[in-house]
């Protein structure tokens, strides 16, 4: 680790570019569910390949609030780190990962898994702020970043015979 506070998350901008809000259903128990999530191992799975997505922190990572894990990733073939803390860990009910240094200005990821209907509804919320503002956001970031979550889905749907849930749905 440098010498930076590694366990400290970028506090949240009065300003925040974007929000991304995903909930999907699936069948399967939230345990299962939140389980493949509390695994960092998989999100290489969550990634798609194009982004060259490496965990660099040494395994066994242990979830807990506190936790810091370690990415390489590379964004248009520029490689970059990304550090983020998990600030919440309420299993197996959600869970929150904040940037503590990498790409954005801020970034903040909460995982909520809520039993329904004999299944689990999978939610994302991520709500993030871009290094130069609106426009970055508006010509690559977003584009990015909702292309990272269409992946994500997909993989959901396949693995967990996933499916989307209409707004308004989730109590």
């Amino acid at each position: 680790m440098d010498s930076e506070s590694p366990a400290m998350a970028k506090s949240r901008p009065t300003r925040i570019t974007n929000r991304i809000d995903s909930n999907l259903f699936t069948p399967m128990p939230r345990e299962e569910v939140f389980g493949f999530f509390a695994q960092p191992e998989n999100l290489s799975i969550l990634t798609p390949d194009w982004l060259k997505f490496r965990i660099v922190t040494p395994p066994p990572i242990e979830m807990k609030p506190g936790a810091v894990i370690d990415y390489r990733i590379s964004m248009r073939g520029i490689p970059m780190t990304w550090r983020t803390v998990i600030t919440v860990w309420e299993p197996p009910f959600r869970f929150v990962d904040e940037q503590a240094k990498g790409p954005y200005r801020y970034w903040r990821h909460e995982h909520t898994f809520k039993e329904r209907d004999g299944g689990t509804i999978l939610g994302d919320h991520v709500e993030y702020a871009t290094p130069f503002g609106w426009l970055s956001d508006l010509l690559f970031v977003r584009r990015n970043i909702r292309t990272i979550f269409k992946h994500r889905e997909k993989v959901m749907r396949e693995r967990f015979d996933a499916t989307e849930v209409v707004a308004g749905t989730v109590g």
